[in-house]
């Protein structure tokens, strides 16, 4: 359930490789159980798990399902919950602590979903670059949830999380190499290093016996996927049971590699703690003093996400197949975001209120211009867009330009005081530039042909409308297919 093996999309590949078929025969049987788990979840305090559909052009054909606590204020933290293999978003729901903690501390949940239309075993393509690197495929759809559940919560867009299992793991890690810009802080549950394998092949050898690169290496792998001129990093948290056969102890390790090493400092721990459940934690510390780096090895658990049933405080989580009694690390890795509002997460808001009245004055086919209430005491402001800072304005006003045709984006405003601190964000308003712009579409053969996008006759794949042909109906061959009509679709290789 919680493994991030590949897909083996066809009877072919199954016979192909016989060990990984042996290998899911022996895990089937706890598989089985997945249904009745689902039914055991903890109840929620709102109205539950809801599903929010056209959040965007979703071009990794993912489902996006959230949760919000009842009265939950303007400004709030928003953390995206990614499951494991097999699961969904009700099971990561219902096991894994996350709503507990929202309603405590008053956060959104936003629950990504896939399914076996883009992966035979429901995983999160994390292996794949056209699903898993920036502006592309199941990528691309988990940022447009998180615009969306910016504005439809009023959520803080510096406060936003990630989080996953296993291969929600794998793909947690590659999206905070994507998107730095988006993402405060990332947890890792028994996952693997940012873009440790772009293949199938190479995926079963990140799991089994992940590459020794340097932490040079790996930090170069996180960089290159990362906007150009990015100098602000998450922090990330890394939890990893000691006797995990099917996503080795080795590949914390890397992690730990990895994530210090874009952080600039060494690999040597600031400190080690002993917690509950035979788990001991080694922090590593940025220049500043501040914990930027957490690895929580678990003594003696095997794969899946730690969690720790009850009613105290640090507890949390159903235990269940991948999901193991042993600590809570939802509570763990919140309190290191400091959802729980103490200081051990981030920077240290300003005091200032949040700007009222921002609104949406025009736009044009590349420009938003928002206008917003003064905040008595304000040096400047700053404007974020989508979680991202725009720019900043000693005024009132601020046209965001050089943007997408036919585009919808988020906004909020902070006040920044005299000591350059910004305080609390302003409620999020949304704006579309005016203008179309063809939809792209990057994906293998079979997620296009599971998507409309494509057909497949005699082995081979069709672009749909067009009839272009696109090779063979497998999941090794990428393309990007461009919208220019519905129904109608063109190979875009070369730029969309």
């Amino acid at each position: 359930m919680g493994q991030p093996y590949p897909p083996f999309r066809t009877a072919k590949g199954r016979r192909v490789i016989g060990g990984i078929r042996r290998w899911l025969a022996v895990t089937a049987g706890g598989l089985a159980l997945t249904g009745g788990l689902v039914a055991a979840g903890p109840q929620a305090s709102a109205a539950g798990l809801t599903q929010v559909t056209g959040f965007g052009s979703n071009p990794g054909n993912l489902s996006m399902h959230t949760y919000a606590p009842d009265g939950l204020a303007p400004g709030a933290p928003l953390v995206v919950a990614l499951h494991g293999c097999t699961q969904s978003a009700s099971d990561y729901y219902a096991h894994s602590g996350w709503p507990k903690f929202a309603d405590q501390y008053g956060f959104a949940l936003v629950f990504p979903q896939t399914s076996s239309a883009n992966n035979s075993n429901s995983c999160f393509n994390w292996f794949d670059s056209g699903d898993s690197t920036r502006g592309k495929g199941e990528a691309l759809s988990i940022r447009q949830m998180v615009d969306t559940a910016v504005a439809r919560y009023g959520s803080d867009a510096r406060r936003v999380y990630i989080t996953g299992l296993s291969a929600g793991a794998g793909m947690t890690a590659n999206m905070l190499a994507a998107y730095p810009d988006v993402f405060a802080g990332g947890s890792i549950g028994s996952g693997l290093s940012a873009h440790c394998a772009t293949s199938v092949s190479a995926a079963y050898t990140c799991m089994y016996s992940p590459p020794n690169k340097t932490p040079a290496q790996w930090g170069d792998l996180v960089r290159s996927a990362a906007p150009a001129g990015t100098a602000s990093w998450p922090r990330v948290a890394i939890w990893q049971g000691t006797s995990d056969t099917t996503v080795v102890p080795a590949n914390a390790t890397e992690l730990r590699d990895q994530w210090t090493n874009v952080w600039g400092i060494g690999q040597t721990p600031s400190r080690t703690e002993g917690l509950s459940g035979g788990t001991t934690l080694s922090e590593y510390d940025d220049a500043s003093g501040k914990p930027v780096v957490r690895v929580y090895s678990i003594s003696g658990m095997a794969h899946g996400l730690a969690v720790d049933p009850g009613s105290g405080p640090d507890q949390c989580g159903t235990a269940g197949t991948y999901y193991l009694d042993t600590i809570c690390s939802s509570y763990h890795t919140a309190r290191f975001w400091g959802l729980d509002g103490g200081g051990d997460g981030g920077e240290t808001p300003g005091t200032l209120p949040a700007p009222a009245g921002l609104t949406v004055g025009g736009t044009t086919d590349t420009s938003v211009s928002l206008s917003w209430n003064a905040v008595p005491g304000a040096a400047s402001y700053e404007v974020y867009r989508g979680g991202a800072k725009a720019g900043t304005t000693t005024s009132t006003s601020y046209t965001d330009t050089v943007l997408a045709v036919g585009t919808t984006y988020a906004y909020t405003v902070a006040a920044v005081d005299a000591a350059g601190a910004a305080g609390a964000a302003s409620s999020s308003v949304t704006a579309t530039t005016t203008g179309s712009t063809p939809l792209c579409h990057t994906a293998n053969n079979y997620q296009h042909t599971a998507a409309g996008r494509a057909y497949q006759s005699g082995g081979q794949t069709y672009a749909t409308g067009s009839g272009q042909a696109m090779g063979l109906y497998n999941t090794f061959v990428t393309h990007t297919l461009k919208q220019t009509a519905p129904g109608y679709y063109v190979v875009a290789d070369a730029g969309c």
